[in-house]
């Protein structure tokens, strides 16, 4: 595969749009496909756009945020992303369509002086943001030497941890002297940029992509990325592929479309490239991710330190109450349920850090289910249970085992006070 650099955000103004929305938010294979279908189990759908505006009508405000500038993005880029309708728009036949063409307009100015293209970027950070699940696009690409395509996804905590702490999940890359082979890759701390993690996947019989309509698709679950065309397998990565790095696709990340011209990975548009080259995207879906065979959820006892159980004291199910060890009874205090909204359920309400706090040591306790991150929870193949909100393992305060010790959240350590067995 080639060496390429990831597709970062400009920090001019993105980072600072992620902080607004985070304060206002709710086996290998080099090449070819491979037959394995990805380990989560698709849920219900959480989230789509199918395009069905008007021709000539911008997208979905408030399901897309334009993003604006010629910063090269960290990788030379040529283009200059505007929010204009001739850059992105609806066709009126159920299509978005982003276009990329040469500029006319001398007062844009971009990283290496006056703008020679302009494109489109938009993202869902304002307003969709989703750990795990089954994301997907239907996608017809442009051909020519120099355009880049993309279908991608960000780590939502980019304005406090940045690129790539955040991580980054490439669902779909094309660079157009390619035209028969996409890549997917995942970029995380010490393994970002040319040494992302990834591989590609080539089309039989020498076609070209874009000649048709393709979907491409991951399955995201806890402990794998699996990357699919046509529902066609082609490339899973796991936490062991990151070695001793960090694996850091454990949160809400939020999805990208864009077309982007030049960058140090493609190189330039030449003679042969023609403009306006368009990306024509048919629709974007997400659908929930769901652990539990046969689409149940996974219920019963939360086994920590000691083989005690996660317990609601004095089994009351009043707002407030402590989640505390316990000796392991088989009550209903101690029967939890995890489902695919990322809640964990007892006695008919949710596992919550109190206040929505963040800090460590921050109590965990029973409380009315709000849809608030501070009861949405990740289930890790380390066994690690943490919390969304405040991105902390689930703990028991001083690694002590005895009845009656208190659960709180702290940074994950991988201490066996923060290792849990659920069902």
């Amino acid at each position: 595969m080639a060496a390429h650099r990831a597709r970062r955000l400009s920090l001019g103004g993105l980072v600072l749009l992620i902080a607004a929305a985070c304060t206002t938010a709710l086996l290998m294979s080099a090449t070819g496909p491979i037959a394995s279908k990805a380990n989560a189990a698709i849920g219900a759908q959480t989230w789509s756009d199918e395009f069905d505006g008007p021709a000539g009508t911008a997208p979905d405000s408030s399901k897309w945020t334009l993003e604006t500038g010629g910063s090269g993005n960290g990788n030379h880029e040529l283009q200059y992303y505007t929010n204009s309708t001739s850059n992105a728009s609806m066709d009126g036949q159920g299509h978005l369509v982003i276009t990329a063409r040469k500029n006319t307009d001398p007062g844009l100015n971009c990283w290496n002086g006056p703008c020679q293209y302009t494109s489109a970027r938009l993202n869902t950070a304002r307003s969709f943001t989703q750990a795990y699940g089954h994301f997907e696009a239907r996608i017809k690409i442009p051909r020519g030497q120099g355009v880049w395509p993309a279908f991608w996804m960000m780590g939502d905590d980019i304005g406090s941890v940045g690129w790539p702490n955040n991580g980054e999940i490439d669902v779909m890359e094309n660079i157009g002297k390619e035209p028969g082979t996409v890549h997917g890759t995942i970029h995380g701390p010490g393994y970002s940029g040319s040494g992302g993690l990834g591989a590609g996947y080539t089309l039989p019989g020498g076609k070209a992509f874009a000649d048709d309509f393709h979907v491409f698709a991951v399955d995201w679950s806890p402990n794998s990325i699996t990357w699919s065309v046509d529902g066609t397998a082609y490339e899973t990565r796991t936490p062991a592929d990151a070695g001793s790095n960090k694996w850091v696709f454990n949160h809400p990340f939020f999805v990208i479309l864009n077309l982007a011209v030049g960058g140090d990975w493609p190189g330039g548009p030449d003679g042969s490239t023609s403009f306006p080259g368009t990306m024509t995207v048919d629709y974007v879906r997400a659908s929930a991710w769901n652990d539990a065979p046969s689409g149940t959820d996974r219920s019963g006892a939360i086994t920590g330190i000691g083989g005690m159980c996660a317990d609601v004291a004095g089994a009351s199910n009043a707002d407030g109450t402590p989640i505390q060890l316990h000796n392991c009874t088989g009550n209903a205090a101690q029967h939890w349920t995890s489902g695919p909204d990322g809640t964990v359920r007892a006695l008919g309400k949710c596992l919550d850090v109190a206040g929505g706090a963040t800090a460590d040591g921050a109590a965990v306790q029973l409380y009315t289910c709000n849809g608030t991150r501070a009861q949405q929870w990740t289930y890790t193949a380390a066994h690690d249970l943490t919390n969304v909100g405040a991105d902390k393992c689930l703990d028991t305060k001083d690694n002590s085992s005895a009845d009656g010790t208190r659960l709180q959240i702290w940074t994950c350590t991988g201490g066996a006070n923060q290792k849990w067995t659920i069902g």
